[in-house]
């Protein structure tokens, strides 16, 4: 994807995925019950916990803008051990589809999470 575009009466606004995902971890990890993102490495199928205040917080997430101009974001998250894991991916579709839309001014489609892991916290 290159990135979302935007439609002013002033112009294009180009919005590159990266940033989406960047704003949409640092959103997520606001949520209670989310200890991190979680960095899948798809070849060999490792689950790496991504610092909450670690520079790659968009890493554990994947943007995509399907043709009908809305986006679709995968989260892959590791949760706190004894939470609600249903309340928990709940609020963060919640705040994460509330803000998203507000920052981009675009709709989302779709939000998937994927919960990779469960930690204990001390």
């Amino acid at each position: 994807m290159k990135g979302s575009t935007v439609d002013t009466h002033l112009g294009n606004i180009i919005i590159d995925p990266n940033v989406i995902a960047q704003y949409a971890g640092s959103v997520a990890v606001e949520c209670f019950g989310i200890v991190g993102m979680a960095n899948v490495n798809v070849k060999d199928g490792l689950v790496k916990l991504l610092k909450i205040n670690s520079a790659d917080i968009g890493r554990g997430i994947n943007v995509s803008l399907g043709e009908n101009h809305k986006l679709t974001v995968d989260f892959h998250v590791i949760v706190s051990y004894g939470v609600s894991i249903k309340a928990v991916t709940d609020n963060l579709i919640e705040n994460v589809k509330y803000k998203l839309e507000e920052f981009t001014g675009l709709e989302i489609e779709k939000i998937n999470v994927f919960v990779e892991d469960v930690k204990v916290i001390d």
